[in-house]
């Protein structure tokens, strides 16, 4: 599956029902780039190509149980779609050079290709699930769309700035990445065989794994080499994007307190140093416990749906995996 195959015990689990929609996933993604002409047509395969675990369409097809109609497929191909859309236009304000080790489309083609590409993404999704038929698929997505805006503005907001809470980093991490780990759950209820009756507590599972999702990742941008990563390490602090560990080191070392963060991060070198006096204060480690703590949450969400016990079984592992190379 190019190399986009979620964790293998995952794989395995679902068996051949969730290998062969990840397959249509995949068949489905390629034709995104068709009919729009040779250079926008590159940039979006280039992205495809990229990679990424395809978290959320098998969080879709997962929360789905049993069922593998071409509207789950769909399903998964338009969150992926979205997803996709709001890594390049992050790429464009954020001026980044690298994603997931390879140049960016920003990189390659410049602002007006990135921005055209993000775009061409961002409507494929919605076509691809307006096809479906269901209405309140569309507005599922469309809400998560709206939030993902919503997140994406509280972090221009924030950038640079000495006073973000804990609370209001959480609240931004909920609209821009765990509405859309919502969304994927709830789309899986709504096409799939739970019913629409289980999509607030498959949503609230998505939602509160999206969080840990987000939290970990920003907590392996202080602590995780290039290799790993596939960007520099501290992009975020070089953008200005405040993140937790950077929030709880400031409460234990007065002088991050005092530190201004333009000056701090200037440069990939002062960054790579504000990485290190952060992690030196043990704020990563209490930024991963509280991700984890996520993750216990959306299980317990869990128990408000009617599960089968090996669809329960396969979401607990999902929301394991999905956070396993941060903790």
């Amino acid at each position: 599956m190019s190399g986009v195959a979620p964790a293998a015990d995952v794989l395995a689990a679902g068996g051949p029902r969730l290998a062969g929609l990840l397959e249509r996933v995949e068949g489905r993604l390629a034709e995104a780039s068709g009919g729009y002409g040779d250079d926008l047509a590159g940039h979006v395969a280039k992205t495809l190509a990229a990679g990424g675990k395809r978290l959320r369409p098998t969080l879709v097809f997962i929360a789905a149980g049993e069922a593998s109609s071409a509207e789950l497929v769909e399903a998964g191909v338009a969150v992926e779609l979205l997803h996709m859309a709001t890594l390049v236009h992050d790429d464009v304000l954020d001026a980044a050079a690298l994603r997931r080790g390879k140049p960016t489309v920003f990189a390659a083609g410049g602002r007006a290709a990135a921005t055209a590409t993000g775009d061409l993404l961002f409507s494929r999704a919605f076509a691809v699930l307006a096809a479906t038929g269901s209405a309140e698929a569309v507005r599922c997505l469309s809400d998560a769309s709206t939030a993902l805006a919503r997140g994406e503005l509280m972090q221009r907001e924030d950038a640079w700035s000495a006073t973000v809470t804990t609370e209001r980093y959480l609240e931004r991490c909920r609209l821009k990445t765990a509405r859309l780990f919502e969304a994927a759950c709830r789309l899986g209820a709504l096409l799939g065989e739970p019913g629409p009756a289980a999509a607030p507590g498959l949503g609230g599972f998505g939602a509160r794994i999206g969080v840990a999702f987000q939290i970990l990742d920003d907590v392996l941008d202080v602590s995780g080499p290039t290799e790993r990563t596939g960007k520099p390490r501290g992009t975020d602090l070089l953008d200005g994007t405040v993140t937790l560990p950077l929030i709880l080191a400031r409460e234990r070392d007065p002088d991050l307190r005092e530190l201004d963060l333009r000056s701090a991060a200037a440069g990939p070198e002062e960054v790579v140093a504000l990485c290190d006096r952060i992690a030196a204060t043990g704020a990563l480690d209490d930024a991963r416990a509280t991700a984890l703590d996520h993750v216990a949450d959306g299980k317990r969400e869990l128990d408000r749906v009617d599960l089968a016990p090996e669809q329960r079984s396969l979401l607990d592992l999902a929301a394991d995996r999905a956070v396993e190379r941060y903790a």
